[in-house]
C-alpha cells in the first residue's frame, strides 16, 4: 500500500479507497500492482490522486511529531543540496563527517556521557555491545524476557561467541538477583541489558531497582532507550534521566527513528567503550555511515525538542487522557489495549480502518497467545479531535479492553481465550454498524477470509517473548 504522508501538524495519510477495500478484504493493494508500481512511473504530488481518503495514524513511533517539522525538513534538504548523501563508506574508512561528529557530541550531552557512537539503525546499535565483548572470557549476559528482538539477536551473537545467556522474568528483580548470586561464577563479567520502555506493553523497566542491584553486584548495565529518548525526562534524556539513575547506566542505547523522526541508532558511553565498539562492534564497523541529510535532520530534531518542550508534555497529556477515557493503564505514549483472541483483535483493527483510523493489531508470536491487542501509539501531533475520534471508534467496537497487568497470569490469559466468541461477536456487530457509514464492503460477512488474508500484513515482526524465552 502506498501511503502519502503530508502536513506538518497532522499524523495522517492519504490512502485510496481502493487500497482500503483491498486491505480489509485481504487482496493485494491496487497501488502495488505491476502497472502502478512501474519503476518509470512518476509519483503523484502529495495528497493528489483519485478517491483518496484521509486515514489518521495511531501506528507510528513519531512521538513528538518531528518527522515533518519544518526545521527538520529544511536541515535535511540543505544538507542534501550541499553534499548529496555524503561520502558512501563505513565511518572508519571514509564515511565520517563533521555532521556525524556534531550529532554524536549533542547526543553525548543529552545522555550525560563522555562520548557517543552512531550506528546505521537502532537494531545495529543493540547488536554491537554484546558482540563487542566476544573476546572477553567468562561473560554472562542477563536479559529481560520481554526485550526487543534486536537485544535478543545481540544476546544470541554473544552466546555464539562464548558468553553465557540467562533470561530473567520480566521486571522481576528478585529473580535477576537470584541469577546473579547463583549462576554468575566469581570472576565472571556480568552484563544486564533491558529496554527502558517496552514497546509492546508500554511499561517501564525498574531502573531504580536495577541501579541499586548494579551497585551491589558490579555488573555492566546496558539500557535500550529507543522509545524513551526525547519522550521521558526533564530534558528528554530518557527513562534513566526520568528516574534519576542516568549516571548508573554504562551504555545508553538509542534510536533516531522514533521520537527524532529520522533514522539511525547510537550508543552513548565512555570514550573507552566507544573505542571498543569502533574496533569490535561489527554492526558499525562493516556498515556504511548514515547519510549526511539524515544526520543533519536528526541534529535539527534534537534542537527542536529542546526548544519546544511542549511537545513532550503534550504526548504525555494525550496518554493520560486516553487511559482515563478507556479505563486502562496508560503509563507511556505506547498504550496497549488487550483484547485476547487474535481474530477479535484483527477484526477490531479492520473496523477502525473503515472509520479512517489506523491502529495495528499485534498478535503472536510478537505477544503471548491470548494477549492479542490493539497497539495505540500517540504523538504530540495528534489533536484533541483526533483522540476523541479514536475513543469514540474504540467504544463503538463494543469490546472491553484490558490493561497489561490484567493478563500477565495464566488464569487471566485463559479467561481471555474463553471469551473469544463474545469478543468476535461484538466486533462483527460493530463492523455491520460501520458498513452503513463507509463505502467498504461489509466486514462481518467476510470475517474469516479477511483474517486469513491479512495474516502477513498485520502481523508485526517477531520480537520479544517467544524467541527470547526459547534461548
Amino acid at each position: 500500500m502506498k501511503i502519502e504522508l503530508f502536513h506538518s501538524l497532522k499524523v495522517q495519510a492519504a490512502i485510496s479507497q481502493a487500497d482500503i477495500d483491498a486491505w480489509v478484504s485481504g487482496r493485494p493493494p491496487t497501488s502495488l500492482a505491476p502497472a502502478a508500481a512501474s519503476s518509470n512511473a512518476a509519483l503523484p504530488h502529495l495528497a493528489e490522486g483519485p478517491n483518496l481518503r484521509i486515514v489518521k495514524l495511531f501506528s507510528l513511533n513519531d512521538y513528538l511529531g518531528l518527522s515533518t517539522h519544518p526545521a527538520v525538513r529544511r536541515a535535511a534538504a540543505d544538507a542534501a543540496l550541499q553534499c548529496g548523501n555524503g561520502p558512501r563508506s563505513s565511518a572508519l574508512v571514509g564515511g565520517y563527517t563533521a555532521w556525524h561528529a556534531r550529532l554524536e557530541a549533542a547526543l553525548a550531552e543529552l545522555k550525560g556521557t563522555e562520548d557517543c557512537l552512531l550506528f546505521p539503525t537502532g537494531f545495529a546499535a543493540n547488536l554491537a555491545p554484546q558482540a563487542a565483548q566476544r573476546a572477553q572470557p567468562h561473560v554472562v549476559i542477563l536479559s529481560d524476557e520481554l526485550n526487543h528482538a534486536s537485544i535478543v539477536d545481540g544476546a544470541r551473537l554473544g552466546r555464539r561467541d562464548g558468553a553465557r545467556l540467562l533470561v530473567y522474568r520480566h521486571n522481576d528483580l528478585g529473580h535477576l538477583e537470584e541469577l546473579l548470586q547463583s549462576q554468575v561464577p566469581r570472576g565472571s563479567r556480568a552484563v544486564v541489558i533491558t529496554d527502558s520502555l517496552f514497546s509492546m506493553d508500554g511499561d517501564f523497566a525498574d531502573l531504580r531497582g536495577l541501579a541499586a542491584l548494579r551497585r551491589r553486584h558490579g555488573f555492566l548495565l546496558v539500557v535500550d532507550e529507543a522509545h524513551a529518548t526525547l519522550v521521558c525526562g526533564d530534558r528528554g534524556g530518557g527513562a534513566a534521566e526520568m528516574f534519576g539513575v542516568a549516571a548508573d547506566v554504562d551504555l545508553h542505547v538509542g534510536t533516531l527513528s522514533k521520537a527524532f523522526g529520522c533514522l539511525g541508532g547510537f550508543v552513548a558511553c565512555s570514550r573507552r567503550w566507544k573505542q571498543l565498539l569502533q574496533n569490535r562492534g561489527r554492526a558499525q564497523v562493516f556498515s556504511t555511515a548514515l547519510p549526511v541529510p539524515v544526520v543533519a535532520a536528526a541534529h535539527a530534531a534534537l534542537q527542536v525538542a529542546a526548544e519546544e518542550p511542549w511537545r513532550r508534555e503534550r504526548v504525555w497529556q494525550l496518554a493520560r487522557r486516553l487511559g482515563r477515557e478507556l479505563g486502562v493503564p496508560a503509563s507511556s505514549p505506547v498504550v496497549p489495549l488487550i483484547i485476547g483472541p487474535e481474530r477479535a483483535a484483527v477484526d477490531a483493527s479492520m473496523v477502525l480502518l473503515q472509520r479512517g483510523l489506523h491502529v495495528p493489531a499485534i498478535r503472536p508470536p510478537t505477544v503471548p497467545r491470548g494477549t492479542s491487542r490493539l497497539r495505540v501509539s500517540l504523538s504530540a501531533a495528534h489533536s484533541d479531535g483526533d483522540l476523541a475520534e479514536l475513543v469514540a471508534a474504540l467504544r463503538a467496537c463494543g469490546l472491553r479492553f484490558r490493561g497489561v497487568d490484567s493478563v500477565l497470569g495464566e488464569a487471566a490469559t485463559a479467561a481471555l481465550q474463553a471469551g473469544a466468541l463474545a469478543a468476535e461477536t461484538a466486533v462483527a456487530a460493530a463492523a455491520v454498524a460501520a458498513e452503513g457509514k463507509s463505502a467498504v464492503r461489509p466486514a462481518a460477512a467476510a470475517a474469516a477470509a479477511r483474517v486469513d488474508g491479512m495474516a502477513g500484513v498485520l502481523a508485526a515482526p517477531t520480537m520479544g517473548v517467544a524467541p527470547l524465552s526459547r534461548l
